[in-house]
C-alpha cells in the first residue's frame, strides 16, 4: 500500500508540476518593470497557524493601511506538504503569477536566484540569528515571520524531587556512575551537560530504576527526517562543531561529530528512549510527554502550549519547564519562515510597501496575539501573557540561537544527513561510518549551486 500511494503521489506531482510549468510560462513577464506600486498583491503562503495568524494581519491591513497605501493584498495558501514544491516550479520558468513567496531559511539560497533583495528591513528589530538565516551572499532575501527552536522540556514535579530527596538522590549517583562513569549530583536543568542530560534520562527509566514514574527518561526524535537533523545540529554545534569549519570545507567527521552521535547512540541503544523513537519525529515527542511516558525531551518552541494546556495535557499541564538545549555550550537550531519578493512579479513595488509593513512591530503584534510566533524579542517579550513560551524565546534565543549554512542545497543536506545519520543513532549502523558517508554528501551538495536568473 505504502509503494502505491508514493506512486500516486509522485505521478500528480508530475502532473501539477507540468500544469503549473504551463500556467506560469504563459504568465512569465521577466525582472523590468516595478509596477505602479498600488493595486493588488498577491501572497503564497502555507495553511496551518502561521497562515491563520497572516489571515488577520491581511484582513487588518486591507481594511486600514492598504486603503492608505492603494494595496490590496490576495493571499493564496497552497498545501502545506507541497508549498514549497509548487513555488519550484513557478521560479523555474520565472513566473509572474504571485508577487511574494513563501520561503524559509533553509531554502533561501535555492530560491535567492528568483528574489528580490529586500530594501531597508530593520535588523534591530529582529534576532540575530533569524535575519543572518536569510541572508545569502550579504544580501537580506526575505523577511522573518516565524521562528522555530529548541527547548528542552522537562517535567518540574520530577525534577525538583530528584533535587531535593536524599534517596532519589542516592539513587542517581549510582546509576551517573554506571551510565557515563561519573557519580553526579542532581542540578538545575539550565546547567546541564550531555552527561548530565544522559544520567537523568537514566534515572527515569524503569530499566535503569524500578521506582521511576515514567517508562523512559527521554523521547529522541530518530526518525530519518530533515527536521531531525536540526535538532541533532544543537548536539553537534554543543561540543563546538558545525557542518563547515572556518575554510569552509565538510566538518562532519570530526571529534565533536562522533561526541554528538555518541549522545545520540548511548540514549537509544541503552533504552533510555522507547524502542519506538526511530520513527519518532514532532507529535511522536509530543505524545510522550503529555502520557506521562517520558519525563523530558528536546522539543520545537511549538510544542510547548499545547504541553502546558490543562485540557490536552492533563498530565504535563502547569508542570513543564523551559531550560536551553543541554551542552557545555547551550545552543539551539534556529530557522525563520519567511516572505520574500518574486523578482519576475508584476507589482513588486507595492509587494516591498506590504514586506515594509509587516516589519512593524504593530503588524507582528496582531500576527503574534492571532497565534504566530515572530522573530521579533520586543514584541514576544510584550506578549508573555499571550503565549508563556514567548518568555524563553526572547531570553534563550540571542545568546544560544545558530542558523547552519545557507547554501543552495541546505534543504537536501539536512535530508542528506538524516539519511547518512539516522541509521548510526539508532545503533543500526557504526558512528564512524555513517559520519564519513555524511561528510562526503555534505561536500558534494555544498559544492552544488542553484539556477540562475
Amino acid at each position: 500500500m505504502g509503494g502505491t500511494s508514493r506512486l500516486v503521489r509522485a505521478v500528480s506531482a508530475v502532473v501539477l508540476a507540468a500544469a503549473l510549468g504551463a500556467l506560469a510560462a504563459c504568465g512569465s513577464s521577466g525582472s523590468g518593470s516595478q509596477g505602479s506600486g498600488t493595486g493588488t498583491v498577491k501572497m503564497v503562503l502555507w495553511p496551518g497557524p502561521e497562515g491563520d495568524a497572516m489571515a488577520k494581519v491581511v484582513s487588518a491591513y486591507n481594511a486600514g493601511q492598504g486603503k492608505t497605501d492603494k494595496i490590496h493584498i490576495d493571499m493564496t495558501l497552497l498545501s502545506r506538504s507541497d508549498t514549497f514544491s509548487k513555488e519550484a516550479t513557478l521560479m523555474a520558468t520565472k513566473s509572474s503569477e504571485f508577487d511574494v513567496y513563501f520561503t524559509a531559511s533553509y531554502l533561501v539560497a535555492q530560491h535567492a536566484p528568483y528574489l528580490q533583495p529586500l530594501q531597508g528591513l530593520d535588523a534591530s528589530r529582529y534576532f540575530p540569528s533569524a535575519v543572518q538565516s536569510l541572508q545569502v551572499e550579504g544580501k537580506q532575501y526575505a523577511l522573518p515571520l516565524d521562528i522555530s527552536n529548541n527547548f528542552l522540556y522537562y517535567r518540574t514535579d520530577l525534577i525538583n524531587k530528584l533535587r531535593t530527596d536524599p534517596t532519589w538522590q542516592a539513587s542517581y549517583a549510582r546509576i551517573s556512575q554506571q551510565l557515563v562513569g561519573q557519580s553526579l549530583t542532581p542540578k538545575d536543568p539550565a546547567d546541564w551537560t550531555w552527561n548530565d542530560f544522559i544520567a537523568t534520562a537514566a534515572f527515569f527509566t524503569k530499566k535503569e530504576n524500578p521506582q521511576s514514574p515514567t517508562t523512559y527518561g527521554t523521547a529522541l526524535q530518530a526518525k530519518n527526517l530533515l527536521f531531525n537533523t536540526m535538532i541533532w545540529d544543537d548536539v553537534l554545534w554543543s561540543f563546538g562543531g558545525g557542518w563547515l569549519d572556518s575554510s569552509g570545507k565538510p566538518a562532519l567527521d570530526s571529534t565533536a561529530a562522533h561526541q554528538a552521535m555518541q549522545v545520540y547512540n548511548t540514549i537509544y541503544t541503552k533504552a533510555l528512549t522507547s524502542p519506538d523513537s526511530s520513527q519518532a519525529e514532532f507529535p511522536e515527542t509530543q505524545a510522550a510527554m503529555t502520557s506521562g511516558n517520558a519525563a523530558m525531551a528536546i522539543q520545537w518552541s511549538a510544542g510547548y502550549a499545547d504541553l502546558n494546556n490543562p485540557t490536552k495535557s492533563p498530565t504535563t499541564a502547569g508542570k513543564v519547564g523551559v531550560a536551553p538545549v543541554p551542552g557545555d555550550k547551550h545552543q539551539t537550531h534556529v530557522h525563520a519562515l519567511a516572505v520574500a519578493i518574486n523578482n519576475y512579479g508584476k507589482n513588486r513595488s507595492a509587494a516591498q510597501k506590504w514586506i515594509s509593513y509587516l516589519e512593524t512591530p504593530q503588524a507582528m503584534t496582531l500576527y503574534a496575539k492571532s497565534g504566530g510566533i515572530p522573530a521579533q524579542p520586543g514584541v514576544l517579550s510584550s506578549l508573555t501573557s499571550v503565549n508563556p513560551v514567548y518568555t524563553f524565546i526572547a531570553r534563550d534565543l540571542s545568546a544560544d540561537g545558530f542558523s547552519e549554512p545557507a547554501l543552495p542545497k541546505t534543504y537536501d543536506i539536512y535530508s542528506a544527513l538524516a539519511q547518512d545519520l539516522s541509521g548510526a543513532w539508532v545503533g543500526q549502523q557504526s558512528i564512524d561510518a555513517a559520519l564519513k558517508k555524511a561528510d562526503s554528501d555534505l561536500g558534494t551538495l555544498a559544492a552544488q549551486k542553484s539556477g540562475n536568473k
